[in-house]
């Protein structure tokens, strides 16, 4: 019997699920559970058992490297309506290689990592999707760590502020300098000067802990190539 709390049977907002063919789909419906994802809720640690696995319908995950001390970490990938968090379970792995924490709230359908293991199996076509989102994730964190080591703040903030307004489809979203100098990698001075220029340039607009893209087609002209090459890898996937 499906769960009393599985979401109904609609199109999920969620691309990997929503390219799935109906009857598989309704095999995993009743292993599906709605959950909330709360801002800065950390999903799971390093080193930990992953219990589950999610699909964001809405809102963002981070991954994050621990830091050797206190801190957030560094940002190693997003995970947003296009993918899944847990990927380690479909690779075979029992534990997370990173922290994950919510980015920008929203909603996911989570599923048990044991009945992920019993149901996505070779022949499954969410198999197979999964491989692809795998390889674009692993093109994105690739892609990620040369631009981060050759190009400067203002281009990478660009990057990455398409890539959040991409992934979470809407303009405005929650941000602090803080944050954001994490996921860069960056001191928060430097982070501060990178925004107050795009700000400036009428780019984005920023105030009490939330930045509203206002120039999208800026934000790309001032971007380095990156975003593009990243976005192509995206772009193939299904939905």
């Amino acid at each position: 019997m499906p769960r009393s709390d599985a979401p109904g049977r609609v199109p999920p907002a969620n691309r990997l699920l929503a390219a799935l063919p109906p009857r598989e789909y309704d095999r995993l419906l009743p292993h599906l559970e709605a959950v909330p994802l709360l801002m800065r809720a950390v999903l799971c640690e390093p080193g930990q058992p992953l219990t589950h696995v999610h699909f964001p319908c809405g809102g963002l995950l981070s991954l994050l490297s621990p830091p050797g001390g206190k801190g957030l970490g560094i940002e190693v990938g997003l995970v947003g309506r296009e993918g899944m968090a847990g990927l380690a379970v479909f690779l075979g792995a029992e534990a997370a290689p990173f922290r994950c924490v919510v980015q920008v709230p929203g909603e996911a359908l989570r599923m048990r990592a044991e009945h992920f293991r019993d149901r996505v199996r070779r022949d499954s076509q969410l198999h197979g999707l999964l491989l692809r989102y795998t390889h674009a994730f692993l093109a994105e964190a690739g892609q990620s760590v040369a631009c981060n080591t050759l190009h400067p703040v203002d281009q990478r903030l660009c990057r990455w502020l398409l890539t959040v307004q991409g992934r979470v489809g809407a303009d405005r979203f929650p941000l602090t300098h803080e944050f954001l100098a994490a996921m860069l990698g960056v001191r928060r001075a430097s982070v501060s000067e990178a925004a107050r220029g795009l700000r400036q340039a009428g780019l984005i607009r920023y105030g009490r802990g939330h930045l509203t893209v206002l120039d999208r087609q800026g934000l790309e002209g001032t971007a380095c190539n990156c975003h593009r090459l990243i976005q192509q890898e995206f772009d193939r996937l299904p939905g």
